[in-house]
């Protein structure tokens, strides 16, 4: 029942839209995705209204690819994404993610962290929850880990978790682990420039923002919603980007390893530069050249 009603409000929703539409006369919509977009761009398919749609994940939405071959064009992150229709051709154009600015000198950044020239930060980051996986292989390999590596730790709402686990490290390990609830006001930026590995999920924006900081990374993709993000960490690993965990087998023992092959900045320096054939660090520029294109048409 809940399907049939959730499929009504969807079609109702369509002359709701082209009111709306009609109402605000918008020069050109822009659409990013999720079950929103398919009354958007129906009704700006109607309306005879440019629209952009973009596509940020290797492995389309089916809202998105659904309401693709509506939109007067189509922007994606990924160049596997436009091989396959309906997004391939010319209506499609290949900007990347866009992401934060890393403008921050990485000197500057790494001498604000107390960072020294021998000192390698390892980032750990589950981008918008906390990553209960990472926590769990971080406690058997932390002690371990912090011989070599500072930790930097965005943990969300497991702070108190990471206090306590901060506290049991050896009293001479326990400044060399940092965890923070949460890293805002540009200091995310500060940390991704400042890094020398990141251990994150592969959502579009993580992965971007590590190519854009040149940043070698341990990609971790979530199992769930589709399994966009192993579609995503896989690219990453094949452009030499990044080392793929699944989920299930991120250990203690399987962090260690693969942390391990990252240990010289030789071995982590070739990572780096495959990082960057990612990079679209225009990707921001792109987009609103082309919006501004498709409203100038109307």
């Amino acid at each position: 029942m809940a399907t049939v009603r959730d499929g009504i409000k969807l079609l109702w929703s369509i002359p709701q839209a082209m009111r709306v539409i009609r109402r605000v006369r918008p020069d050109v919509i822009f659409s990013t995705g999720g079950y929103i977009a398919i009354p958007t761009l129906i009704a700006a398919w109607l309306t005879r209204t440019p629209s952009l749609l973009w596509e940020g994940n290797v492995q389309a939405g089916r809202s998105n690819t659904l309401v693709a071959p509506l939109a007067t064009h189509r922007a994606v992150a990924w160049r596997q994404t436009a091989e396959h229709a309906p997004w391939s051709g010319a209506k499609t154009t290949v900007t990347g993610t866009p992401v934060r600015e890393l403008t921050v000198d990485r000197a500057t950044a790494r001498a604000a962290r107390g960072l020294s020239a021998s000192d390698q930060l390892l980032l750990v980051f589950g981008g918008s929850q906390r990553v209960r996986r990472f926590e769990t292989a971080l406690d058997g390999a932390l002690a371990t880990l912090l011989t070599e590596w500072r930790v930097l730790h965005v943990v969300l709402d497991g702070l108190p978790d990471a206090e306590r686990r901060r506290e049991n490290l050896p009293a001479e390990l326990r400044e060399r682990y940092l965890p923070v609830d949460f890293l805002g006001g540009g200091a995310m930026e500060a940390a991704l420039v400042a890094a020398d590995l990141m251990l994150g999920r592969a959502g579009a924006s993580t992965i971007a923002e590590a190519a854009a900081a040149a940043l070698p990374a341990i990609i971790v993709p979530y199992p769930f919603a589709g399994g966009h993000q192993r579609a995503n960490a896989e690219a990453a690993a094949a452009a030499g980007a990044a080392t793929l965990i699944n989920d299930d087998d991120l250990t203690a023992e399987r962090l260690l390893a693969a942390v391990a092959t990252y240990a010289t900045p030789a071995q982590r320096a070739a990572v780096a530069r495959a990082a960057t054939t990612l990079a679209h660090r225009d990707a921001s520029t792109v987009i609103a050249n082309k919006l501004l294109q498709l409203g100038g048409q109307r």
